[in-house]
């Protein structure tokens, strides 16, 4: 065994006997200063003719026939980057919602927690896998469900992921299912479980529209606009050719987001993310690790938001009936059609009222002229 305890691979092809075996030839890593075996610089010399060339003595049968080990002052162990994964722990800045990091080559990767699949916290975490642990936290009692939460497809609820982190197609909670686009939103009515959704239909363009509180004056329109798009290009690494438009009427702003799928790069953010980690941000709600949100200042100036909607539009129009509309819109239509009957009902009446009396007129005017004729 070599000194990390760690067992030695058999030799590729080609190795012949008496030859260094290619786990060993890994640059030895330092040491701080006065640790057992440290020579001066850090390096570990393992002996007169060092570690490797302890190791690098006769193959029995094709493997390397280990020396034997020597005291704590003598042993190295060949870098974690040689082709293998460091233990270290690393902390998830882009994700707090995850477990078990560590560093594999060279990067911070963790497990999403709800889902446990493998996130690379350089970049932002898929929505769908972002929702999984928020439910997951909030049914373990580890974290409270946001006040605005509701149990629909229109709110916070457990979805389905793909390995990818992207959301599947068709989603369900028991036997109710319906289709979503690539935000995670429902673009269908619900139906029972044999349901078919084709494809993840993808959404092209997001609409974020916020309202601040009322001020003396209106803001900057030029100063919102760089403070917008310099957040979304550096804070969440979205390239700011997807940033279509930053628009102030007061006291709305309006930031709207366009990628469609040929546009979108490879490992590159999608702008579902980007808007599910701004709203967070904005209502302080922070996915970031250790981080209160994006502090929105005009001109060192604190704007206060009031209030943050998020529209989605897809490529391909949501398939809707009237049963998925809302009661007030409902309530709306209802009035309408029953102001349009009662008035066909007046006008129908006042004709009615109005042949009477004309066919009266005449009757009595018949009346008269044979009178005056007898």
């Amino acid at each position: 065994m070599p000194p990390n305890g760690a067992a030695i691979p058999p030799p590729s092809p080609g190795v012949r006997r008496g030859q260094e075996h290619p786990a060993l030839t890994a640059p030895l890593c330092p040491r701080p200063e006065g640790s057992p075996g440290a020579r001066e610089g850090g390096w570990v010399a393992g002996g007169k003719r060092g570690v490797r060339a302890r190791h690098a003595r006769a193959v029995r049968g094709g493997f390397v026939r280990p020396a034997r080990r020597r005291s704590a002052g003598g042993g190295a162990l060949p870098c974690p980057a040689h082709g293998r994964a460091s233990l270290a722990a690393c902390v998830c800045e882009k994700n707090k919602r995850v477990t078990n990091c560590r560093v594999e080559e060279g990067r911070c990767r963790c497990d999403a927690i709800g889902s446990g699949v493998t996130v690379d916290c350089s970049t932002l975490t898929s929505k769908c896998l972002l929702m999984k642990a928020e439910v997951t936290g909030s049914k373990s009692g580890r974290r409270e469900k946001p006040k605005d939460a509701i149990e629909d497809t229109d709110g916070l609820y457990d979805p389905e992921c793909e390995n990818s982190g992207a959301f599947k197609a068709k989603q369900c909670n028991g036997t109710t299912c319906w289709c979503v686009n690539t935000a995670g939103v429902r673009r269908t009515d619900k139906h029972d479980a044999d349901l078919k959704c084709n494809r993840l239909v993808r959404t092209t363009w997001i609409i974020i529209e916020m309202k601040h509180a009322e001020r003396n004056a209106p803001l900057n329109a030029e100063s919102l606009k760089k403070f917008f798009t310099d957040a979304i290009t550096s804070r969440y690494q979205l390239d700011d050719r997807y940033i279509s438009s930053v628009l102030y009427e007061n006291p709305y702003i309006t930031i709207d987001l366009k990628q469609n799928s040929s546009d979108k790069s490879f490992g590159g953010v999608d702008i579902a993310d980007v808007a599910y980690y701004f709203e967070k941000d904005v209502k302080g709600q922070s996915i970031f690790h250790n981080n209160p949100g994006l502090n929105v200042s005009i001109d060192n100036e604190e704007v206060k938001l009031e209030r943050t909607v998020v529209y989605y539009v897809d490529e391909i129009a949501p398939e809707f009936s009237m049963k998925s509309l809302t009661p007030g819109l409902i309530a709306v239509i209802v009035v309408v059609v029953i102001a349009i009957v009662a008035a066909i009902v007046v006008l129908v009446l006042t004709r009615r009222r109005k042949g009477k009396y004309v066919k009266a007129e005449v009757k009595e005017m018949n009346e008269m002229h044979r009178g005056l004729n007898a």
